[in-house]
């Protein structure tokens, strides 16, 4: 009699597990997992087309990368996004670690084109500012959360500029001045719509062309001013500085409407094209599968940012508000640098595209930060 009780119990008590997973399940942005699907499935077919006929070495561990941030995200959505607002200890002892390991990379880091941003374990390298990207976010959340109607005060202001500048200032000794300039947009979109006095505004403006300045004399290395100015003429130095950028607007024309195919797009499958896995995927594709592929991979991030930002404005409360529009502000500023670089209109500053360029680390924190996205959905009410 007892363990039919027993067992009656133990089954009712995975009944409840079961359902209450499934609504949760349920209750997921899939046309944002959709979204961020066929944008994988394009950087797998770019990059197997660049391996194709050799041991396809990073197609099959962007694969890996892929599915595991997929089972991450999904793995992400039952855990309760509330524990960054409400335990302060959490999200300061993450930010903390990212300080530590930005810290750590520049004694024992592994230099990558001029650039010491890596760890190196055996075949896998972690680059800690995809982390400090995520944390700076959390952290910012819960402070303007907690501070929004404070935040005419300077010293609120103050306050949140030294959590984003610490790391910053870390990311710009690298040097990595595409990370450091998108952390700094997520700190001043999220100082802007959090309130902010017109004068104070003015303030941080002058203080910002003060600290560009003093960045360009001091911190940047010779070569990263010249990939910056090249790009305003490339034909001052083409099989120098301007070379990634002339080859990566000759694959884009290349293209034309259609693309011309796997097999024929020879700036990728010759290697005249640099980086066609990572920094200038995108030319890789649209040379691959021509304007008509380029403008439905538009419309994907379009999609994916329009989703994120939804998110935000149906969540219960004022964390998972400012956390969503962090994370789209995170997105957009990678997808308009990375095409711009790819096009240029923009200089090359080594910034990758979101789901598609080739890399570990961005494709991770990408998945847990919409992971955490879908937690917030999965909470609110208004879905």
């Amino acid at each position: 009699m007892v363990d039919k009780r027993v067992r009656r119990l133990r089954a009712t008590t995975m009944n409840h597990f079961v359902r209450h997973y499934l609504n949760i399940l349920k209750k997921l942005d899939w046309i944002m997992v959709g979204t961020v699907g066929l944008i994988s499935f394009f950087s797998l077919l770019s990059i197997y087309n660049l391996e194709r006929g050799g041991q396809i070495f990073y197609f099959r561990k962007q694969l890996i990368f892929i599915a595991v941030g997929f089972l991450l995200m999904i793995s992400l959505s039952l855990f309760d996004y509330r524990s960054f607002k409400s335990y302060s200890s959490f999200t300061i002892i993450l930010y903390l670690i990212t300080l530590l390991a930005l810290s750590a990379v520049l004694l024992v880091g592994r230099r990558i084109r001029g650039t010491v941003g890596w760890f190196s374990f055996g075949g896998i390298h972690f680059a800690p500012v995809e982390m400090a990207k995520l944390a700076v976010i959390l952290l910012l959340a819960k402070y303007f959360s907690l501070r929004h109607i404070e935040l005419y005060r300077i010293r609120h202001l103050v306050a949140s500029f030294f959590y984003a500048g610490l790391p910053v200032f870390l990311v710009l000794l690298q040097p990595d001045l595409g990370s450091a300039f998108i952390i700094l947009v997520i700190w001043f979109g999220l100082v802007i719509v959090s309130g902010i006095r017109f004068r104070h505004l003015v303030v941080i403006l002058l203080i910002g062309a003060i600290c560009f300045g003093a960045t360009w004399a001091l911190l940047l290395k010779d070569y990263q001013k010249e990939r910056i100015l090249t790009f305003l003429n490339p034909q001052k130095d083409p099989l120098g500085y301007s070379y990634n950028l002339i080859q990566s607007v000759i694959a884009i024309g290349s293209g034309q409407v259609l693309g011309r195919g796997l097999d024929n797009a020879t700036q990728t499958r010759l290697h005249f094209l640099p980086e066609a896995h990572t920094d200038f995927i995108f030319a890789a594709a649209a040379e691959e599968f021509g304007f008509v592929v380029v403008v439905f991979l538009f419309a994907l991030f379009a999609l994916l940012v329009y989703r994120i930002i939804r998110t935000g404005m149906f969540a219960p409360d004022n964390f998972a508000k400012l956390f969503s529009l962090g994370i789209s502000l995170m997105f957009l500023c990678q997808i308009v640098i990375n095409v711009g670089m790819n096009m240029g209109l923009m200089p090359i500053i080594g910034i990758p595209l979101p789901f598609m360029s080739y890399g570990g680390s961005a494709t991770m924190i990408n998945f847990i930060a919409l992971g955490i996205l879908q937690g917030i959905r999965v909470r609110s009410s208004r879905f």
